[in-house]
């Protein structure tokens, strides 16, 4: 018998919040997604959330005995705004954290590490997903654009792979560490089941389009500068781009790991399966 205690996704519009939260409400739970933007979901609930106004995290937390975190956006150090949303859900009766982080970034690693520490070591209950490069990126973003726009794929990782995954596999691996009886207490490197380089991506997607989609590699520089002159803030710009110049040079996403079928019980998605069903997101040449 459910009880009337919430589940809140935070960052509840986002990639995976949403579907975690559209996912454990077909499972019959109570979910609260929270977030600046408004739901489009059919959600019973959601509710204004904004990491920097405390004011609102006592909504979001009315009831809640478990929590998806999603750090805010573009925060070079999101602990500071973070910390107390922590502390007053632990206080609240939080019982269970399952906090989204990144295959790149470890624990003791830059922007979710310092929140990673926290949660593993404040909450009674916990897991972090740290997923790889999602397939989302080649039909969302500027992946999605320059694919569309130009069949190129432009990136500073070179030849180095990256275990890209759905963004869907993320979801129901986090779906079973907020409902699992047993609680996961470790974190989770969640892949695909390849480990790809741009160029590989781009011929599989080709083929599935019947388009030539290729790889441009720039230099670490030219990436952040261009995000840079698109708004992003400049320590965030260099982070991410950092994080290309890893794959090409230190081989920090080239992983394969068995995470999503030992935690759900079904192979992860392939990139080629994914393509194939999402050639109406890319334009025909």
């Amino acid at each position: 018998m459910m009880d009337n205690s919430k589940i809140l996704i935070t960052g509840g519009t986002g990639k995976t919040g949403s579907r975690i939260a559209r996912r454990l409400k077909e499972l019959g739970y109570n979910v609260r997604t929270a977030g600046r933007e408004q739901s489009a979901s059919t959600i019973d609930e959601h509710v204004y959330f904004d990491w920097n106004d405390e004011t609102t995290f006592d909504l979001a937390l009315k009831n809640a005995n478990k929590v998806y975190l999603v750090a805010p956006l573009l925060v070079m150090n999101p602990i500071e705004l973070m910390l107390p949303f922590l502390e007053k859900a632990l206080k609240s009766g939080v019982q269970r954290i399952v906090l989204l982080g990144s295959a790149s970034v470890s624990e003791e690693g830059p922007v979710f590490g310092k929140v990673h520490q926290a949660v593993r070591q404040f909450a009674p209950e916990w897991a972090v997903l740290r997923p790889s490069y999602f397939f989302q990126n080649f039909t969302e973003g500027p992946h999605g654009a320059t694919i569309n726009r130009d069949g190129v794929i432009i990136s500073a990782t070179g030849p180095g792979r990256m275990g890209f995954v759905d963004a869907d596999d993320i979801a129901e691996v986090g779906v079973r560490a907020l409902i699992d009886p047993q609680p996961h207490n470790t974190d989770h490197i969640i892949t695909g089941p390849q480990s790809l380089s741009y160029a590989e991506a781009g011929g599989i997607i080709g083929a599935a389009t019947g388009r030539t989609i290729t790889h441009t590699h720039i230099e670490t520089k030219e990436l952040a500068a261009g995000m840079i002159n698109l708004g992003m803030p400049e320590d965030y710009a260099i982070f991410l781009a950092g994080l290309d110049e890893g794959i090409k040079n230190d081989g920090t996403e080239d992983l394969v790991t068995d995470t999503v079928e030992r935690v759900t019980g079904r192979p992860p998605r392939s990139l080629a399966d994914f393509a194939k069903s999402h050639t109406a997101f890319w334009k025909k040449g």
